[in-house]
């Protein structure tokens, strides 16, 4: 039986892969029977100097900050510039530690939605070297309560409509009270603990949610070192100088995976972040494919869409010809994707499921590399297709549903004896 051939790091870091016999077209080495990335390697920071996702992330805004906004509420305009968000920042973490008395380590679960300062939250979180935990404002509070109990939070950050949701007991902040804008304009001495806290860039900086092929959704860890990774990627790869009137629609909820991740990259690279809006000629959006449908059916005016950035569900043919028809001088590219399939060496692989070992082993082998479940294939230029999944998992709207939680809700009726749930 022939072993599979596996990805290795695109970073260039792969040890496995860094032997001779590569194929310069594929990126193919029969030796290892990996494939390594054709793309030069990303400068990264050595691995054992203590660095937060934030300090690097900072690290790479030129000295004169921009001076367009950072954050652009597309509901009531209001907008919050750079050397703000770096003001209110500081505040907010000095307010955090003293106030809150979070420290390196501690997980704080979020249950909000969208906001012009859940990235001021976040990166103070980050900057602590807390856990950040987001969540779907609109689960259940029974899903909300299985959530917490896996991240492990000390403590939630929530909004008035969701905080009835969360675990009697666990302390809570509302961001939409006047306690937490305070904590924004803290002027006390304690702010200055943004320069002060060490944090490993091994260490745990955000639990997202995993899909839950496998079963139940599980709590997945990923290190400062991932974010880090992320953001010089994109840092990277910037063709443009900073420009104000780049301006990227979070076109996904901040609790999302992609949202959350759009809301902290886009500051780094400079670019204004609209919360959602029809008046501020966006130029660039991530969304899911669901949305492409409406768009390509000319739903809205975007003349100066430049970019749209789709991922978390398959896109079909016809929604995708549809949309190059509506947006000429449209180029399809099939990119190599970093997290499909993940070699113990590289940098944005996942610390694994929080407080499940089974789970762990049965997703990742013992020499490091992740079981995504995905059916792929790699052509001789070195191009990935993933054609399908391996696992069963149920897709609306651009969320996934676990057949093993719809059947734990059908089995939780009186009038049902057992349940399963089959695609």
């Amino acid at each position: 039986m022939a072993t599979p051939s596996r990805s290795a790091s695109a970073d260039g870091s792969s040890a496995a892969a860094a032997g001779s016999g590569v194929d310069g077209r594929s990126g193919y080495c029969a030796t290892t029977r990996t494939f390594r990335s054709l793309r030069p390697p990303v400068p990264l920071p050595p691995t054992g100097v203590p660095l937060s996702f934030p300090s690097f992330a900072f690290s790479l805004l030129p000295s004169t900050l921009p001076t367009h906004a950072a954050l652009l509420d597309a509901a009531t305009g209001e907008e919050l510039s750079f050397p703000a968000f770096l003001t209110q920042l500081r505040a907010l973490t000095g307010a955090l530690r003293s106030q809150i008395g979070l420290r390196t380590g501690d997980v704080a679960f979020v249950l909000a939605p969208s906001r012009l300062d859940l990235p001021v939250l976040y990166y103070a979180l980050l900057s602590l070297g807390a856990v950040v935990a987001p969540a779907n404002p609109s689960l259940t509070a029974t899903e909300v309560a299985r959530l917490v109990a896996l991240s492990g939070a000390s403590v939630a950050f929530a909004v008035s409509s969701s905080a009835g949701k969360l675990p009697a007991g666990l302390p809570n902040v509302l961001l939409d009270s006047d306690r937490f804008r305070s904590f924004l304009h803290n002027n006390h001495e304690e702010e200055r603990v943004l320069d002060t806290v060490l944090v490993r860039q091994s260490e745990t900086a955000a639990i997202r949610c995993s899909s839950g092929t496998t079963g139940l959704v599980n709590a997945v860890a990923l290190s400062h070192r991932s974010f880090i990774t992320m953001v010089a990627r994109d840092h990277a790869s910037l063709k443009k100088p900073w420009l104000g009137h780049e301006r990227v629609l979070l076109g996904a909820p901040m609790f999302h995976s992609m949202g959350f991740f759009v809301s902290l990259k886009t500051l780094v690279l400079g670019l204004t972040m609209v919360v959602m809006t029809k008046k501020w000629s966006v130029t660039e959006m991530s969304l899911s494919p669901p949305v492409v449908v409406p768009m390509a059916k000319g739903i809205g005016k975007m003349d100066a869409l430049e970019r749209v950035l789709c991922s978390g569900a398959p896109l079909p043919t016809a929604p995708a010809e549809m949309f190059q028809r509506r947006f000429p001088n449209v180029e399809l590219c099939v990119v190599r994707f970093r997290n499909l399939v993940m070699s113990p060496f590289l940098i944005t692989s996942t610390a694994g499921c929080v407080g499940d070992d089974e789970a762990n082993s049965a997703t990742i082998d013992p020499e490091g590399w992740l079981k995504t479940g995905d059916l792929c294939y790699i052509d001789q230029d070195g191009f990935l297709f993933v054609v399908d999944r391996l696992k069963e998992l149920i897709k609306y709207k651009g969320c996934q549903v676990a057949l093993a939680e719809l059947e734990l809700v059908l089995q939780s009726l009186p009038e049902i004896a057992d349940a399963t749930v089959i695609l």
